[in-house]
């Protein structure tokens, strides 16, 4: 039997993940989040777009989100960046993380793809989306979970 999504990385996977958001959120105002389902039913940019809409990731004040979105049974994975980074960065930038991140999957390396792939996406937040001294944590920086 398939893992669920919330079995699907251990307890200190999921840490190590957290502290990867943290740390890729350190100095910038950019805000990332993950997302991890057991199956995504059609095409996965429009499932990770509706995650990312359902978590608000579209309301920070600079529209600089990025969700890492997962469906571990279908094997689909998406980065989706809101309209201020995607602005920001080249038309392909999602495509060499993605491709940085496929290559510790197809080892069944999941959690070391994301970190890799959370610290890409916290490099560019940095350098368009700099830390100012009045910045809040605009969103969750908790794993969330999908009941399918």
């Amino acid at each position: 039997m398939a893992k669920s999504a919330k079995s699907f990385f251990t307890k200190q996977q999921q840490d190590n993940l957290k502290q990867a958001i943290l740390k890729a959120e350190l100095d910038t105002s950019g805000e990332v989040r993950i997302h991890i389902e057991n199956t995504c039913k059609g095409e996965v940019l429009d499932r990770a777009a509706f995650i990312f809409e359902k978590l608000k990731m579209q309301k920070t004040e600079l529209r600089n989100g990025v969700l890492f979105y997962l469906a571990i049974n279908n094997k689909k994975f998406a980065i989706l960046g809101d309209k201020g980074i995607n602005a920001s960065v080249p038309e392909n930038f999602w495509d060499g993380i993605k491709q940085k991140m496929l290559e510790h999957f197809k080892e069944e390396n999941f959690t070391e793809g994301l970190i890799e792939g959370i610290s890409m996406a916290g490099e560019k937040l940095k350098k368009h989306f700099p830390y100012h001294s009045d910045d809040i944590n605009e969103l969750s920086d908790e794993i969330s979970f999908g009941k399918n």
